[in-house]
């Protein structure tokens, strides 16, 4: 485990007992978990992002109407 700075770009660098832990390796992806002051930090398989890649393709709504038709329903149960 260790410290590591954010730079002016805002970037972080794994220390390297960190990333050799995990096997993190250059072009990884990462997925940023915040909850309330921790943030965790976790690898991402390569068959995740291809498992969801496209998932909105064919449905009958795009994301944009069905978060509209959500917030209408909300509208309507407020007392």
């Amino acid at each position: 485990m260790g410290i590591s700075i954010i730079t002016r770009n805002y970037q972080l660098t794994l220390p390297k007992d960190v990333r050799e832990m995990k096997n993190f390796k250059r072009g990884d992806k990462v997925l940023f978990v915040v909850q309330e002051d921790i943030i965790q930090i976790k690898k991402v398989s390569k068959n995740l992002i291809q498992e969801t890649a496209g998932l909105w393709k064919g449905l009958e709504k795009t994301g944009i109407e069905y978060q509209k038709d959500v917030r209408k329903g909300w509208k309507k149960r407020s007392y």
